[in-house]
């Protein structure tokens, strides 16, 4: 997935924590490096996560996953969804430096969640990804900011 694409924009949604009561606000914007992914995150209400996400695939036999990225310094997660077990998370840990790193993943690195508790699931095979996102969760208020560039299979 090239980011810079205008036409990426359509798959993109946001997912905060209103849809549980809390009151972090996030929003999505294009340029010519990518989208970029900015807000604030609030505890009140028993908030606290903001989150993107886009449809995604990945060729088959795919064993590494490359997300091009520069952000803030702050703690993101990667997360990946399955058609297998739809509603399992797989998330990996990662900080977004304020310079653009290759960051790559490999399926080892991604935990089975379910509303950020580790669960036992199937095995993630990145050819099984129907979608993915960018979750930032830190468990305190803040405002953020990340720009991605490309998400791609290496």
């Amino acid at each position: 997935m090239n980011f810079t694409n205008p036409d990426l924009m359509r798959n993109c949604w946001i997912v905060n924590d209103g849809v549980m009561g809390g009151i972090s606000q996030s929003g999505l914007r294009q340029d010519e490096q990518g989208i970029l992914f900015e807000g604030q995150v609030s505890l009140a209400n028993n908030g606290g996560f903001a989150s993107m996400r886009s449809t995604a695939k990945f060729p088959k036999g795919t064993q590494q996953i490359e997300l091009l990225a520069k952000g803030d310094g702050k703690r993101y997660k990667l997360v990946l969804r399955t058609e297998l077990a739809p509603r399992v998370t797989y998330a990996a840990d990662f900080i977004a430096e304020p310079t653009w790193q290759a960051l790559r993943f490999t399926v080892n690195q991604f935990k089975p969640t379910f509303r950020g508790q580790t669960i036992n699931a199937p095995a993630l095979s990145f050819s099984d990804v129907i979608e993915f996102g960018i979750l930032i969760s830190n468990n305190q208020a803040e405002s953020f900011a990340i720009q991605l560039k490309t998400l791609q299979s290496t």
